[in-house]
């Protein structure tokens, strides 16, 4: 009987050592007596993946016992994420990592023949190259990241320097801060620059922007001297709609949301995942307080008393200027602030569906979840949650201050606002371009690129990233906006443009899209993860199996849980429909979405809903 017993009282399983234990707590800190909280673990995973550049087992086991969590769990985290790797017993920890960046704009310049010498030219054992998806420097292709810096217009000497520069601190880059202001009366001619150097661009740092006025309207809020209702009727009367893809109305979510029982959160997507789109970067390394105020009044607005911020792994300099700018803030707000935590990807395109990235904020797999109930209603952490894209709040302070009218006073073709559009490929001047609502794309290469670049012509252009569809240059004269392209098939999403010249084939675009689907695709619903699989497979043959794509089409669209496999059929038909010469075909099987469908709203990964 004794021995019975003395058998079940023993763990099974593999059990931490104290050695594990000891390194584990080192980085994450000592437990506390409420216990770690379970939202933290890809923090805690983050830490000791930065300090040995992978994830041990025996780490794994370790934090399972101290976060007090099952082990299946903290290992399907870990192995869900592309940038942690889990090293099994004895196996070395992989050496530094150069990461070649294979989305569209990238292979474009030349990523795949960069991808093919850095391996022989580095000659090292301690240094493993691999392709990456898109990091978000599209205007800086070919685009590298070594470790966690980023190179931008990579050539092998470029990657050298940088592999023996990269233990350098990505803070000690950040320059002296000028007095730089982005806010100008004619937004409709400001461009940003293309930046030419992997360092932190100088930016509009705490002090510089409270002396040009900044925070007064948050501070005002809180102190009762702004109403409420007037800031929500000011974001209604502007038009404002969400800049992540979907194009909610801002200022009906703030609406929703507030209508919602307390307490509210609040969940802010910088994950910025879809191939071609890079503004929220551009503008987060320039004025990010911007950002941080319309932050603050819209959770003020809501009744908001915790906010989240999720910003993508491939962003580090960026995280590094949130960091200390948000620092700065606490440590001198200008009036009561909620709680705001910065969070980190882990690298899945995925996450920037508004309800995978509250599953990763969460501490779990990034996996969508299944509506209704929508996350304005049951959201992070089963409360009401107000979810919002970066460049959304980065406008909220310059509409509130000058007024509806004047953001809805721009704009061509009929429709109105302003876009920032991300412009990548074959154009002379690449960057993210501020321009009218309703502008075509004609329009926009012409007068905001410098026109095409040296020895090509316009022959095809991705109107909303890689997930918008693919146009002929014959349909140069659409107005770029919300609800103008769904008629073909086309939705603007985030507004990231990607060019290609007659010397292109809009088939190979369409297949480098469908590899990152399925590179990309969570794996959670068999259209999804099978169908761009097998359409990646299919999309290789000289001539199209037109009709087999088409059923791979249908499936993914009708069957799938969220955008990214609701989107994933879009390359498809743009090809079959204005390329099918490409590929062989007779013609178009498919079917188009009608004029009025809501394909922005349903279809993209990194969209807002309420």
């Amino acid at each position: 009987m004794r021995e019975r017993i003395r058998r079940k009282s023993k763990l099974k399983g593999r059990q931490a050592d104290d050695v594990s234990l000891d390194e584990v707590r080192a980085l994450i800190g000592l437990k506390p007596q409420t216990g770690h909280r379970r939202d933290l673990l890809i923090e805690h995973l983050h830490k000791l993946n930065d300090a040995y550049r992978c994830l041990h087992d025996r780490h794994l086991v370790a934090l399972a016992k101290e976060m007090n969590i099952p082990m299946a769990e903290v290992y399907e985290v870990a192995t869900f994420y592309h940038h942690f790797e889990v090293v099994r017993g004895d196996e070395q920890a992989p050496g530094l990592t150069v990461r070649v960046c294979d989305g569209l704009a990238c292979e474009l310049a030349g990523a795949q023949d960069l991808l093919a010498r850095l391996p022989a030219l580095l000659g090292s054992t301690d240094v493993r190259v691999i392709a990456a998806p898109c990091i978000g420097r599209c205007e800086q292709a070919p685009a590298v990241a070594v470790d966690q810096r980023a190179v931008p217009f990579a050539t092998p000497e470029a990657v050298k320097t940088a592999i023996h520069e990269q233990k350098r601190p990505v803070a000690s880059v950040i320059p002296a801060q000028p007095a730089i202001n982005f806010v100008v009366s004619d937004y409709a001619e400001k461009s940003l620059p293309v930046e030419t150097s992997g360092d932190v661009p100088a930016y509009t740092d705490y002090a510089t922007y409270r002396s040009h006025g900044g925070y007064a309207l948050a501070a005002a809020l809180v102190n009762g001297e702004e109403e409420a209702e007037n800031i929500i009727k000011t974001m209604e009367d502007s038009g404002l709609r969400g800049l992540g893809g979907a194009g909610f109305p801002a200022g009906r979510k703030w609406r929703i949301v507030r209508a919602q029982p307390a307490p509210r959160v609040m969940a802010v997507n910088i994950d910025e995942g879809e191939p071609g789109t890079f503004k929220d970067r551009t503008y987060l390394e320039r004025d990010p307080h911007r950002f941080l105020e319309g932050l603050l009044v819209a959770a003020q607005v809501v009744g908001v008393e915790a906010c989240y911020i999720y910003l993508r792994d491939e962003y580090h300099d960026c995280r590094a200027i949130l960091q200390k700018e948000l620092a700065r803030l606490q440590a001198d707000p200008p009036c009561e602030l909620p709680l705001i935590e910065l969070r980190r990807g882990a690298g899945a395109y995925i996450c920037g569906e508004e309800s995978a990235m509250i599953e990763s904020i969460e501490g779990k797999r990034g996996e969508p979840r299944m509506r209704p109930p929508y996350i304005a209603e049951v959201g992070l952490f089963g409360r009401p949650t107000l979810e919002h894209n970066f460049e959304t709040l980065y406008w909220v302070r310059d509409i509130v201050e000058k007024g509806p009218q004047w953001f809805a006073g721009f704009g061509r073709n009929g429709r109105k606002g302003l876009r920032s559009f991300s412009v990548s490929g074959r154009v002379k001047q690449p960057g993210v371009k501020l321009a009218p609502a309703g502008i075509t794309v004609q329009e926009l290469i012409d007068e905001y690129c410098g026109g095409m670049a040296e020895g090509h012509k316009l022959y095809a252009y991705l109107p909303g990233g890689a997930s918008g569809g693919i146009l002929p240059a014959s349909m140069n004269n659409i107005p770029l906006d919300f609800d103008t392209l769904q008629p073909h098939g086309c939705f603007i999403g985030s507004a990231a443009v990607m060019v290609l010249g007659e010397k292109d084939r809009a088939r190979d675009a369409a297949l480098n899209i469908m590899r990152f689907f399925e590179h990309e695709s969570c794996g959670q619903c068999t259209p999804c993860r099978v169908g761009t699989a097998k359409a990646t497979k299919l999309m290789q043959a000289p001539a199209w199996d037109a009709q087999t794509l088409e059923d791979l089409a249908q499936v993914m669209g009708d069957a799938s849980i969220c955008g990214l496999g609701q989107a994933a059929p879009n390359p498809i038909r743009s090809i079959q429909k204005y390329f099918a010469a490409e590929v062989g075909e007779p013609q178009y099987l498919g079917t188009l979405p009608l004029p009025g469908e809501s394909v922005g709203t349903e279809h993209r990964i990194n969209g807002e809903a309420p």
